[in-house]
């Protein structure tokens, strides 16, 4: 079962596009939203990714780290933020640890059949690692509830 509001957030350790380990355990005192996505390239993830490169400013207004997770490589990541202009850092999760620490891994994906693909999740982390909002979607296809994820934002930064 995926994590759920109130829970410790499982500690993740990842690299992110510029090749240096980018730990959770290392934001504390900060609110964080890991966006995990599918695959770069993809529609639904571009959307998705570029509605928070639009709207990154609600998330520094609020003091909020962001950070988009997929299965795909550093390299990949790389090439896709950059053609993407991304705001934000990724992370990969090539080794699936922080998908399957968070439970938002696909036994197969929808499409193709591929193994090992996470599934479209946020989750809102408070300042003491405690997660405070958690959207895992039903299908690939399905964009997260934004005006959700800014209201846990917004309900961290009043208190």
């Amino acid at each position: 079962m995926p994590i759920q509001p109130g829970q410790s957030a499982p500690d993740l350790t990842l690299f992110n596009t510029e090749k240096q380990k980018v730990s959770l355990a290392d934001q504390r005192g900060n609110t964080v939203v890991l966006l995990f996505f599918p695959l770069a390239f993809t529609s639904t993830c571009t959307k998705e990714l570029c509605n928070v490169r639009d709207n990154i400013s609600l998330y520094n207004n609020a003091a909020a780290r962001v950070f988009g997770i997929s299965v795909d490589s550093l390299f990949t990541l790389a090439k896709y933020k950059a053609e993407q202009n991304l705001n934000f850092p990724l992370l990969s999760d090539f080794n699936r640890e922080a998908s399957k620490a968070y439970d938002v891994l696909y036994e197969t994906f929808p499409s193709f059949e591929m193994q090992g693909v996470s599934k479209r999740a946020v989750f809102v982390i408070d300042g003491q690692g405690i997660v405070r909002h958690t959207e895992v979607c039903a299908t690939p296809g399905e964009e997260p509830d934004y005006q959700a994820i800014q209201a846990a934002i917004a309900g961290l930064t009043r208190s």
